[in-house]
């Protein structure tokens, strides 16, 4: 069974930064689409970032150009580095996979970790 473990998040003073990781196994990393996702409470999960087999990155309109994505396949890890982060960045980070060409409903989700922006 695929797992993803994350870590990395706590509680941050706004303007501070944090870097999530996340690990993966019993999947082939390098034909999976990776991502981080976010659930605030009382709202629907949302997308934070995602990173393509080929390096490809989209960001939430939200978090570009303080959030950066990145992917070490050797280490099966996905990263996250976010940074001026505001109180509204604060929820629960969800990492997301995907291989790569399968429809919705394919992807696998870890734990999650809590990230708390403080004001």
């Amino acid at each position: 069974q695929v797992q993803l473990v994350e870590s990395g998040g706590g509680l941050v003073q706004a303007g501070g930064s944090l870097r999530l990781s996340c690990v993966a196994s019993r999947i082939i990393f390098t034909i999976n689409a990776m991502g981080w996702y976010r659930q605030a409470p009382g709202k629907q999960r949302e997308l934070v970032a995602t990173i393509t087999s080929g390096g490809t990155t989209n960001y939430a309109d939200s978090v570009k150009g303080r959030f950066t994505i990145s992917r070490d396949n050797a280490r099966k890890m996905v990263v996250l580095e976010m940074n001026s982060l505001k109180p509204e960045d604060s929820g629960v980070y969800y990492c997301w996979r995907r291989p790569e060409g399968t429809p919705v409903g394919y992807e696998s989700w870890g734990q999650g970790t809590q990230v708390t922006v403080s004001s």
